[in-house]
C-alpha cells in the first residue's frame, strides 16, 4: 500500500508562517527609540507638528564652570588644603531622575571674611503638545519665572516738554504750568526702592531688572536678607533662556562680620559673567 506524501503540505504551511512572521518583523522595523524618541509628542500627528527644540541634551553642570571662574567666585577655597580645595571645586551634583531634562550643581566655601555659595540649574523644556513647539513652551516657563520674581516696574523715558509760545515770550524764560505737567508714574510703581522678590532694597542702579543683552531672554534678581538673627546674606540670581533650555544661577555671600553688607555690584557682575560664559557654552 502506497503512503501519501504529506511533506509538501507541511512545507507550504511552514513557508506561510515564515512569511507572516517576516511581515510582522518588517512592520515593526525602525520603531525602536533613539535618544530623542522620548521627547516625541503624543496624540494625532496627522496634522502639522511644531518644531522640536534646538537642544536635545544638557551640559554636565559640575564641569560647565571653568576652574578660573570658580576660584574667583569661591575665594575661600584657596585657603583650604589641596584635597579639600579640589573637593570644593568638583561641586555637588543635584540629584535628578533624567539628566537630559534637568541637571544642576552646587558649590560652597567658607573663608575668614565671608562664605560664598553658588548653584546652577539647567532645565531642558519639552512640549508634549503637537501644536506647541519646545521653544514656545520654554518661553512660557521662563515668563512664569520672571513673573514670580516680581521685578519692579521701570518708568518709561520722560517725554521732552515743548514750551508753548506764551512760555517762550515770558520775561523769565520759564515754562508755565500749562506747558509741562507733573511726571506720571507707571502702573505698579510706588516710588519706593526696589526690593526684588523679598528682602531689603537693592542699591540704586542695581535693582532687580530684565537683562536685554543675554541669550534669548534674561532677568536678574537681588535679595538681601538676614541669615538668622544677625548676619546679612545677599543672593543674586540670574535666569536666562536659550532656545528650549532655561538656566538659573544663584550666587550668594554672607560676610563674617555682622555689620558688613555684601557688595551688590560685585556679586551681580560675577553672576552675569558666569551667565554669559554658560550661554556661550550652550551655543558651541
Amino acid at each position: 500500500m502506497q503512503r501519501r506524501a504529506y511533506v509538501p503540505g507541511v512545507a507550504a504551511l511552514l513557508a506561510a508562517l515564515t512569511a507572516a512572521v517576516t511581515g510582522l518583523t518588517g512592520c515593526s522595523a525602525g520603531s525602536g527609540q533613539d535618544g530623542a524618541a522620548a521627547d516625541s509628542k503624543p496624540g494625532d500627528l496627522s496634522g502639522p507638528v511644531a518644531r522640536p527644540g534646538k537642544y536635545r541634551t544638557l551640559l554636565e553642570p559640575c564641569r560647565s564652570v571653568q576652574r578660573a571662574t570658580l576660584k574667583d567666585l569661591l575665594p575661600g577655597a584657596a585657603l583650604l588644603p589641596e584635597q579639600q580645595r579640589e573637593r570644593v571645586y568638583r561641586g555637588t551634583a543635584t540629584v535628578t531622575y533624567d539628566t537630559d531634562r534637568r541637571a544642576g550643581c552646587s558649590w560652597k566655601t567658607d573663608g575668614p571674611d565671608a562664605s560664598h555659595q553658588l548653584t546652577i540649574d539647567f532645565e531642558r523644556v519639552v512640549s508634549y503638545d503637537p501644536a506647541v513647539s519646545d521653544d514656545d513652551r520654554a518661553q512660557q516657563v521662563y515668563a512664569d519665572k520672571e513673573a514670580a520674581a516680581d521685578l519692579p516696574a521701570t518708568a518709561p523715558p520722560a517725554p521732552t516738554a515743548t514750551p508753548s509760545p506764551a512760555a517762550k515770550a515770558s520775561p523769565s524764560g520759564a515754562a508755565t504750568g500749562a506747558a509741562t505737567g507733573p511726571a506720571t508714574k507707571p502702573a505698579g510703581a510706588s516710588g519706593a526702592p526696589a526690593t526684588g522678590a523679598t528682602g531689603s532694597p537693592a542699591p540704586e542702579g542695581l535693582e532687580p531688572r530684565v537683562l536685554a543683552d543675554l541669550a534669548d531672554a534674561a532677568f536678574l534678581d537681588d535679595v538681601l536678607a538676614r541669615a538668622g538673627s544677625t548676619a546679612q546674606h545677599r543672593t543674586v540670581s540670574v535666569v536666562f533662556r536659550t532656545s528650549n533650555v532655561i538656566v538659573t544661577i544663584r550666587y550668594g555671600e554672607q560676610p563674617a562680620r555682622v555689620t558688613e553688607v555684601p557688595d551688590s555690584k560685585e556679586l551681580q557682575e560675577k553672576a552675569q559673567g558666569l551667565a554669559r560664559n554658560l550661554a556661550e557654552s550652550f551655543e558651541e
